[in-house]
């Protein structure tokens, strides 16, 4: 157990620092509301009407596939930087993991999950 107190002791040193800075913003900021801070900004134009309603699903559904597959394509990069080292087996895992990913994104646009209408 003892060799996990750096770990834990990291977490909670982070967790002290963040919540400090979340405290002294909260405390320290200036407070100036005013009519023009409260209305929705709308590229700097007054806006022409009130949000209504709730968003349709396809917005998150395109945002959550967009987070899905950036987050999948971050791990080439440590993938490129070890390949050497990785040989023959390390090129067929990852053409196994871009395999399974193309298929997710062929199939995701074949669904129209990726058209914006």
């Amino acid at each position: 157990m003892s060799e996990y107190s750096g770990i834990l002791l990291t977490f909670l040193f982070a967790g002290a620092i963040a919540g400090t800075f979340i405290f002294l913003a909260t405390v320290l900021g200036p407070k100036r509301p005013s009519p023009a801070k409260s209305e929705p900004f709308e590229c700097g134009m007054r806006p022409f009407q009130l949000p209504a309603g709730r968003l349709t699903i396809r917005y998150y559904l395109v945002a959550m596939l967009f987070i899905l597959f950036d987050v999948e394509l971050v791990f080439l990069f440590p993938w490129a930087v070890v390949f050497r080292g990785l040989g023959f087996y390390g090129f067929v895992t990852m053409a196994i993991f871009l395999g399974i990913l193309l298929v997710g994104f062929v199939y995701a646009w074949k669904k129209g999950a990726l058209e914006w209408q």
